[in-house]
């Protein structure tokens, strides 16, 4: 809708171009606004026992944080923000296609056929790129000592 609404004066060879920067923004506007509201993250290592196919249940790790939200003190929610600070510090860092993937997987939701069709690769791309992205992320993460 944005790109229709915004560029539809433009060319047509200028339409891809400008539909992959308008999603990777609109795929790092939500993933900002969503980080306000709550953490998505409990454990980096949820990522990485991901199985070969890159499969990950957010709603397993979402469960896990309502279930402590209630008894989280206000030291534990102030190191739990800058730890996602950190994370987003990183996570900007990522080459943009392995942001892409992440932000759209983990983030949006989306399955790996959703996201191949979104980023106009395969879904074995889609898979190579998360995997790589959250191995990047836990080892940045846990240079600067953080141990989630």
């Amino acid at each position: 809708m944005k790109l229709a609404h915004s560029y539809g004066d433009k060319p047509v060879a200028e339409l891809p171009m400008l539909f992959q920067r308008i999603l990777s923004n609109t795929t790092l506007d939500w993933f900002r606004r969503r980080k306000t509201r709550s953490a998505l993250f409990s454990n980096m290592s949820d990522f990485e026992s991901a199985g070969e196919d890159g499969d990950f249940d957010i709603l397993e790790t979402l469960e896990s944080l309502n279930d402590s939200e209630g008894t989280e003190s206000a030291q534990d929610a102030t190191e739990r923000a800058q730890i996602l600070r950190e994370i987003e510090v990183e996570i900007k860092q990522l080459p943009g296609r392995q942001r892409e993937a992440f932000l759209m997987r983990y983030w949006e939701e989306m399955d790996v056929a959703e996201t191949a069709a979104a980023m106009g690769c395969s879904e074995g791309s889609v898979k190579t790129h998360c995997s790589r992205a959250v191995h990047a992320l836990s080892k940045a993460l846990s240079a600067k000592g953080i141990k989630l």
